[in-house]
């Protein structure tokens, strides 16, 4: 029973070591990687915008080094109830973060028993909403910054049950996790394969130039690749395919396409907060009556025109609307959408291809920190328009690849939402497990 479980301050379970105040004068393109609050996502770390150190400032600053499962809070930021919260933000260092070093303006958790089951029970209660308005209460600033204080952070209470109720408690959550992971690992190899595809297809013309040499393109049957021509041609843009074209994205692309909407009237909205910055699908959409801001329907490719949005990677390629509708977002968006024969998803796919994003941020103009893509230079990038038949080929796999990805998106989404309903409730014991019967079967 909850009225079972004492009640225990964070501090007294916990050892902690704040994040260092790396110089950014000895910041470097590779090296050690160093994380700074901007790169929390809502429960991780994202690896777009990392900076680096050598290996020798790393050694003189181990003590910051990041282990796999570490908790950190941000200790400065956005307030709580901002949707651009960074302030009490709470994550947990992945595998890939291991070794890295933390910045200032956080603090890194861990369990005094070293016990994994303790680290991550700790962990799922500072996930749950009591934790986040405790942070809200404690928290002090003006209105656009916040901090909290350490001695606040850990005054927070947490419910300490049994070891044996911890254990299964985290058994359950933590299946959801892997769940989870493993959809979003998944996404991550999809969109790979169709990058690579992209790639191999339309800037390296890989099945071109095998089929010239008399062989077959690796990853490719023979019936596709007879689609291609064996040789190239020369243009005023450079050398491309025979019976093939280059020209701008302006002609290729239709470039924020009309669309209509009524003021006053309820239609879903994206803002660029819920942009992701990897991958494609947007995880939270909700309605808003419309206002001033781009407009899209599904198909659109959505890019971030203005920094450091378009820098940390926001894109997101419209699936999440239903037939026929319109919806609408941030005014910060630039909407792209293929004219044929190329696929829709060519647009999504060309906006994550780091020549196209280098062209579009060297596009850029404005006053520091407010600089915005220009259309007009933007709508010079060469583009590849190949024959009618591999575009649609390119299209039928990518298309394939694209609602399997949105399928496990959703997915991940109902997990992590049912997971999110379960928390409260079994973190502070009010839905109690059975500790003898208790598997990641739960959440199978």
């Amino acid at each position: 029973m909850s009225s079972e479980w004492s009640r225990v301050q964070l501090g007294s379970l916990i050892k902690h070591k704040k994040g260092f105040a790396f110089k950014s004068k000895d910041y470097l393109d590779k090296g050690i990687p160093v994380i700074r609050v901007s790169n929390f996502t809502e429960d991780s770390i994202s690896d777009k915008n990392l900076k680096y150190v050598s290996k020798e400032i790393a050694a003189a600053n181990g003590d910051v080094e990041l282990c796999q499962d570490d908790i950190v809070i941000a200790t400065v930021g956005s307030w709580p109830n901002n949707p651009e919260s960074v302030v009490g933000r709470t994550i947990c260092v992945p595998s890939w973060a291991k070794k890295a070093l933390m910045n200032q303006n956080s603090v890194i958790i861990r369990a005094k028993s070293m016990s994994e089951i303790d680290q991550k029970f700790i962990y799922y209660q500072l996930k749950g909403e009591k934790f986040s308005q405790h942070v809200i209460s404690k928290a002090q600033g003006s209105a656009n910054q916040a901090s909290i204080t350490l001695e606040s952070i850990f005054s927070y209470e947490l419910s300490w049950p049994l070891e044996d109720e911890r254990k299964a408690v985290v058994e359950v959550l933590s299946g959801f996790d892997k769940r989870i992971t493993l959809h979003r690992q998944m996404n991550v190899t999809l969109e790979a394969i169709a990058q690579s595809l992209f790639k191999s297809w339309f800037i390296d013309f890989d099945p071109v130039r095998a089929k010239a040499e008399g062989r077959l393109a690796e990853g490719i049957d023979a019936k596709t690749a007879a689609l291609f021509p064996d040789a190239f041609e020369e243009t005023e843009l450079g050398s491309v395919p025979h019976g093939w074209c280059i020209t701008t994205l302006d002609n290729a692309y239709e470039i924020n396409p009309a669309r209509r909407l009524k003021k006053g009237e309820r239609s879903a909205f994206l803002d660029m907060a819920n942009v992701p910055v990897r991958g494609h699908h947007p995880e939270v959409i909700i309605y808003r009556e419309v206002g001033s801001g781009s407009k899209f329907i599904n198909g659109d490719t959505l890019l971030a025109r203005i920094t450091p949005c378009l820098q940390n990677g926001k894109t997101a390629y419209v699936d999440f609307l239903s037939d026929n509708q319109v919806g609408w977002g941030s005014t910060e968006f630039v909407v792209l959408r293929p004219k044929l024969p190329l696929p829709l998803y060519h647009g999504y796919l060309l906006s994550r291809h780091n020549p196209f994003r280098e062209f579009a941020i060297k596009s850029m103009s404005g006053t520091s920190g407010r600089q915005r893509i220009q259309n007009d230079v933007l709508g010079r990038y060469p583009v590849v328009v190949p024959s009618r038949n591999v575009a649609e080929k390119f299209g039928e796999i990518v298309t394939m690849i694209q609602q399997k990805i949105t399928e496990n998106s959703k997915q991940a989404k109902v997990l992590a939402d049912l997971r999110d309903t379960l928390l409260p409730h079994l973190i502070s014991g009010e839905l109690q497990i059975p500790v003898e019967r208790v598997t990641s079967e739960h959440v199978k």
